[in-house]
């Protein structure tokens, strides 16, 4: 029998290339794409760990917008390779059409995918389904994008989910499963039609797209971990609080966004996780339903959506609006141990007298040293806010942390020190150049 001696410390197996990451740190629409494009620049790979074309993130580079929703935003950067982990949903028709769109751009569009699970067309007809029914039996929905996230994610878990190593293996055997997973979505929803045939047409012609493109998850990113140096970065879609697991459940997204995600999406050992960027407002936002303690139902709220372009990416929806709250990102922060943040649109704030910010939650007049995980209960917190003065002056020609007014300089600090994650970025306007580094 062999026996090991480590002279009383046993090693760390954590060698490898060091995998940055960026995450949502809200509900989302922080400027994820933003603080993306600006480390791909530097990237060797860049990936998509979860999430599927529910998720929206717009990119200026000189001048133009560019936006993105299966494809990493960080695709700008052409001598990167672009992965799409197994955590993703993917939609393949969705996805070769934005992957098109870009290459005419004049894009080299390098994507790797990990056997994601694959949404059918039945998937988002089934997810508009499922929110009129919501709607007919509680009086209120979820708030979904329609887009088939939910329903394919319950594919995957209930172990009926087709991946693209099923499509690319035996295709016999794959429209065998498909027409089985068909016939169970109409049997739960008899007014659901699906066109089996067409459907496995296009789905025969698609495997031949991407079959190039496949690769095996495990196999790649331990070779890109492992190899020679190379600098990985990871974008996360959504955020903290539309975490399945630790978001204002039920109105969720049907994904993991926090850092667990990107381990098990792209199959990377949580020792090879280096830094960890979560992406924040100057205030808060929230697309759908769900309980926001901070929303500004008044002139505030307007001036936000209206001065921030408050509209969803992937959906056209107006985003709520509200002041910035400090609870949840010091919860975010819990579940994700920040190494910074990049602190965004900060320059909308730009013409505010005052400017509030929430920093705690009372409940029945007494102070709760916590987030509530129960979303009845977020509904009746009240929340307590510190005033700050506003800094009245523009903000968007400022490219060093020495031309920002002193004022907005203490709003950063503020919100550093009652978090206690420092702010590496600063953003004060839609393009790359707009980004102000601090450290």
């Amino acid at each position: 029998m062999c026996s090991l001696d480590y002279g009383g410390k046993r090693p760390r197996n954590d060698k490898g290339n060091k995998v940055t990451v960026v995450l949502g740190a809200q509900w989302g629409d922080e400027g994820k794409g933003k603080v993306v494009d600006l480390l791909a620049t530097e990237s060797d790979i860049i990936c998509r760990c979860q999430g599927g074309n529910n998720a929206g993130h717009t990119v200026v580079v000189d001048g133009k917008e560019y936006d993105f929703h299966l494809l990493p935003s960080g695709i700008i950067n052409s001598k990167a390779v672009s992965v799409i982990g197994n955590g993703v949903v993917i939609h393949l028709p969705g996805l070769l059409e934005e992957a098109e769109k870009n290459e005419k751009k004049g894009w080299k569009i390098q994507i790797s995918m990990l056997s994601g699970v694959i949404m059918f067309d039945f998937h988002q007809a089934v997810d508009g389904l499922q929110e009129v029914q919501r709607q007919a039996q509680d009086g209120i929905n979820i708030g979904t994008t329609k887009k088939g996230i939910g329903p394919t994610y319950s594919s995957k878990a209930s172990r009926t989910g087709l991946r693209i190593c099923d499509l690319l293996d035996d295709f016999k055997d794959f429209s065998t499963r498909f027409k089985n997973l068909a016939q169970q979505y109409q049997a739960m929803f008899p007014t659901l039609v699906v066109d089996v045939d067409g459907q496995l047409n296009k789905l025969k012609e698609y495997a031949e797209r991407i079959r190039p493109m496949v690769r095996d998850g495990v196999y790649f990113m331990y070779d890109a971990i492992n190899g020679p140096p190379k600098k990985i970065l990871v974008e996360g879609a959504n955020a903290a609080l539309l975490d399945i697991d630790f978001g204002t459940y039920p109105f969720v997204t049907s994904s993991n966004c926090t850092v667990g995600g990107v381990c098990t999406g792209l199959g990377i050992p949580p020792l090879n996780i280096g830094d960890v960027y979560g992406v924040v407002k100057a205030y808060t936002t929230r697309v759908g339903i769900g309980a926001f303690p901070t929303e500004q139902l008044n002139e505030v709220g307007e001036l936000l959506q209206t001065r921030g372009h408050e509209v969803g990416v992937t959906t056209g929806r107006k985003r709520r609006c509200g002041w910035l709250d400090l609870v949840i990102l010091r919860y975010a922060n819990m579940i994700n141990g920040f190494t910074a943040f990049a602190l965004t649109k900060l320059d909308i704030l730009d013409v505010m007298d005052e400017i509030k910010v929430g920093v705690s939650y009372k409940l029945k007049g007494k102070k709760i040293p916590y987030f509530p995980a129960n979303m009845d209960v977020l509904q009746k917190v009240e929340v307590e806010y510190e005033k700050l003065p506003g800094w009245k002056s523009d903000t968007s020609a400022c490219r060093k942390w020495e031309d920002l007014p002193g004022k907005a300089q203490n709003y950063i600090r503020f919100v550093e020190n009652h978090v206690g994650v420092p702010i590496k970025w600063v953003g004060v306007g839609k393009g790359r150049e707009s980004m102000i580094q601090t450290f």
